[in-house]
């Protein structure tokens, strides 16, 4: 019996190792830090990260081969995975966009498990600090379901775009998709990540 439970330890500590650093300080400390914070009665109440969308529109330039070309790649080199292309879910006159019109008007990739971490981990510790005049990201930029979206000017914040990548610039955006989430619960998830939120105002 000893030696059974010795071996499930084992096993245990090899899983958390091979998690993504971030998972894993989710999965051990950060979960039930979360959970005596906002109160809550159930470990399955808790705030969790389900899935980060990272995208781009390209709307007027969407004629643009490089341009496109260009968000194609970036999306592909810092998420790991090929985004897939939006067409036209309405159409936009200012734009001469027509419904369902086939050049696309933007490219996401959906980023789920240990790749979602992993980016997480590499947009908070390496690609934000690295944002010209920075003081943060904004306190309020939730919805009603406890989703933040977080908007990005340049690609050239993560270190996987090179000078020839960041000929063509463009923004991104990454939005979080939080299961259990409201406003207050989000926040508390995403900064006990690390997210360098800005200071309140006084």
């Amino acid at each position: 019996m000893a030696e059974k439970k010795t071996a499930a330890k084992t096993s245990a500590k090899k899983a958390v190792l091979t998690q993504p650093r971030l998972k894993a300080l989710y999965n051990t400390e950060l979960k039930a830090k979360l959970m005596k914070e906002l109160g809550l009665n159930n470990i399955n109440q808790v705030p969790e990260l389900k899935k980060v969308v990272v995208s781009c529109g390209v709307g007027k330039k969407r004629e643009d081969k490089k341009f496109t070309e260009t968000v194609e790649l970036t999306i592909a080199k810092i998420t790991g995975q090929a985004p897939t292309s939006r067409l036209a879910k309405k159409s936009i006159a200012t734009f001469k966009i027509r419904k369902g019109m086939g050049a696309p008007v933007g490219y996401l990739t959906t980023l789920r498990n240990d790749k979602m971490y992993e980016f997480v981990d590499r947009l908070i510790n390496i690609a934000l600090p690295h944002v010209r005049d920075f003081h943060g990201v904004s306190r309020t930029a939730f919805d009603k379901q406890g989703n933040y979206n977080l908007g990005l000017k340049e690609q050239t914040v993560f270190p996987e775009i090179t000078f020839e990548d960041a000929a063509v610039l463009h923004g991104l955006e990454v939005t979080f998709i939080i299961k259990n989430g409201s406003k207050e619960g989000s926040y508390k998830l995403l900064e006990s990540f690390g997210m360098p939120f800005e200071k309140e105002a006084k």
